[in-house]
């Protein structure tokens, strides 16, 4: 049992360590358009979760249409995890990281309010305030900034959205990326090489710009697909060796891991708004963790 754990906690701590330092690889590669990054992500990954499910002689994910209810849980997930990564990205390079290490500290208490909501889920007396809490600093932030804080909220409600709807879908995380990256390959193809693109989104332009760029930047380029599937592998792996207890406490590393560097290694502003606002979300996580440690005790009286 202690040696499972124990394995539990590495996969889980190194998939969220590799999320929180990932935006260093991401910053690396700023000359690359935040669309064009978002569709290299989607193809690359698909072509290596590709490689390893045939590999392993697994084509039983590339016939998920055949239940029409899964396949419609998985285009919502791919649309789901798709916006997440292309707004993950942009943040990244357009200097909002503590936006996202924001969005990222407040996803679990979208997820369990979703719970609530989707599953019936019973939420406890300390997750209710936590919630609270969470709802006071966003409104705080709006009152103060004067606009909703819309890149923390969306990475938030994303990637909330597209655990509830993996919840749902029976397949191993591998086979699930490979689904999801193949519903999405259309847009990938879609924001790398279609020229009305530009009419949505006026900063795209043609990859022609890519043909000058130094080779180092291409080759880790090409590392974007496992950037993408390494930690999500790992992070399946530990999440069925661990408790909810301990995975609810070791996936705010990733978000801590962002704040201190928007702060310290990419020179973001944290004002007197900002302490306050984290101030607050730091309250609610203390009490959402404290709120899964207890959880077990509590069963154990009924």
């Amino acid at each position: 049992m202690n040696k499972t754990f124990g394995k539990g906690v590495f996969f889980a701590a190194a998939s969220y360590f590799m999320w929180g330092i990932f935006p260093l690889y991401w910053r690396l590669l700023v000359a690359v358009n935040s669309l064009h990054l978002l569709g290299f992500r989607i193809i690359f990954s698909l072509l290596l979760v590709s490689v390893i499910l045939f590999a392993r002689k697994n084509f039983s994910w590339l016939v998920f249409f055949k239940d029409r209810k899964k396949a419609l849980h998985l285009a919502l997930a791919a649309i789901a995890i798709s916006f997440n990564w292309g707004l993950y990205i942009w943040a990244i390079n357009s200097g909002h990281l503590l936006e996202t290490s924001l969005g990222y500290y407040i996803n679990p208490l979208i997820s369990i309010v979703l719970g609530l909501c989707f599953f019936r889920e019973k939420l406890k007396p300390l997750q209710y305030v936590a919630f609270a809490i969470t709802i006071t600093a966003v409104t705080i932030q709006t009152v103060l900034t004067g606009s909703l804080p819309w890149i923390s909220l969306g990475l938030a409600f994303s990637f909330a959205f597209y655990g509830l709807l993996k919840k749902t879908i029976s397949l191993s995380a591998l086979e699930s990326l490979g689904v999801e990256t193949l519903i999405a390959a259309p847009l990938g193809l879609l924001v790398l090489f279609a020229p009305g693109m530009a009419k949505i989104f006026p900063e795209w332009h043609g990859i022609g710009y890519m043909a000058e760029l130094p080779l180092r930047t291409l080759l880790l380029l090409l590392l974007s697909g496992v950037v993408t599937t390494l930690p999500l592998y790992m992070f399946a792996k530990g999440a069925k060796m661990l408790p909810l207890s301990t995975l609810g406490f070791i996936q705010f590393i990733s978000p801590t891991l962002n704040f201190f560097e928007g702060i310290f290694l990419f020179g973001e502003s944290f004002s007197l708004y900002n302490f306050i606002i984290f101030g607050c979300i730091w309250t609610a996580v203390i009490l959402y963790v404290i709120s899964l440690k207890v959880a077990p005790k509590q069963k154990k009286n009924l």
